[in-house]
């Protein structure tokens, strides 16, 4: 068994931040000594060595406890999830070296596309791993197998329309990695399911302020929870692109006899115009 004092010495983790996975209940001790001492024994230090591979990516601690606590993934599952991680971030970097190397060479081709192949790859893998088994099943039988299925979207991600979408994407996200990372820790169903339980009553709050001013308070409030919603949702930095995206998606013509029925005439036009001028 080794002290906290100890493990610190070892990893260079400070006693504090110790003593605060704890009080999270990210990483416990083994037991405590008679004197109230935290002790950790050799399987914590392996917990431990886990959390800080996540950190490396600066994934939250929160998301970080929920990898650690679920029970359908092993040590051997976690490590490879690392292992690719760690892989992807090295390709990411030796890209960036190479561009360098470019600049300094005076060959810069000022190439700004979003997404190499090899990204490109790993997005349709995450997509593939996570989407609905059915949704997945009529998409093979669309394709006629996995690889064509891959090619095609490879060829369609990889055009220049696309490129330019995705460019405004990342911007919402903070960040490419940013962006990848929440690709790769989507939400659960059972979270998504409660967000949308979530969405559906604020649409009902502010479809009974229809007849408010679209610039008062009461309505901009409940709009800006609508925000908060989304950008829990999309795990973005900036909200405002998605929810504008959101104020377009309730003038689509497909939509609106949908939202109209659930939540009254001329609510889908409603939404949209209450969204925009909150952002105004």
């Amino acid at each position: 068994m080794k002290t906290v004092k100890e493990i610190s010495e070892i990893t260079g983790i400070s006693i504090r931040t110790l003593h605060y996975y704890d009080e999270i209940g990210l990483l416990l001790p083994t037991k405590k000594s008679d004197a109230g001492y935290r002790l950790y024994d050799q399987k914590a230090l392996e917990t431990l060595q886990q959390i800080l591979f996540f950190r490396e990516f600066d994934i939250p601690l929160k998301e970080i406890k929920t990898f650690m606590q679920n029970n359908t993934l092993d040590k051997n599952q976690i490590l490879k999830m690392q292992k690719n991680m760690l892989i992807t971030k090295k390709r990411r970097l030796e890209k960036l070296i190479a561009h360098i190397d470019d600049i300094l060479k005076g060959e810069n081709t000022m190439d700004f596309t979003i997404f190499n192949k090899i990204e490109i790859e790993e997005m349709f893998q995450i997509m593939f791993e996570n989407m609905p088994e059915k949704m997945r099943e009529k998409a093979l039988e669309e394709f006629g197998g996995i690889e064509k299925w891959k090619n095609h979207y490879i060829e369609v991600v990889s055009s220049e329309d696309m490129q330019k979408r995705y460019a405004k994407v990342v911007e919402w996200y903070g960040g490419k990695d940013a962006f990848l990372n929440a690709s790769n820790h989507p939400i659960s169903k059972e979270i998504a399911k409660s967000y949308k339980i979530r969405e559906e009553i604020i649409l009902k709050k502010l479809i009974a302020k229809k007849n408010c001013n679209i610039n008062s308070f009461e309505v901009k409030e409940i709009v800006g929870e609508y925000a908060f919603i989304m950008k829990q949702v999309c795990q973005i930095k900036q909200e405002k692109g998605v929810m504008m995206a959101l104020a377009q998606y309730y003038r689509n013509q497909k939509i609106v006899p949908m939202i109209d029925e659930k939540y009254g005439s001329g609510a889908s036009e409603y939404f949209a115009q209450a969204i925009e001028s909150f952002y105004k």
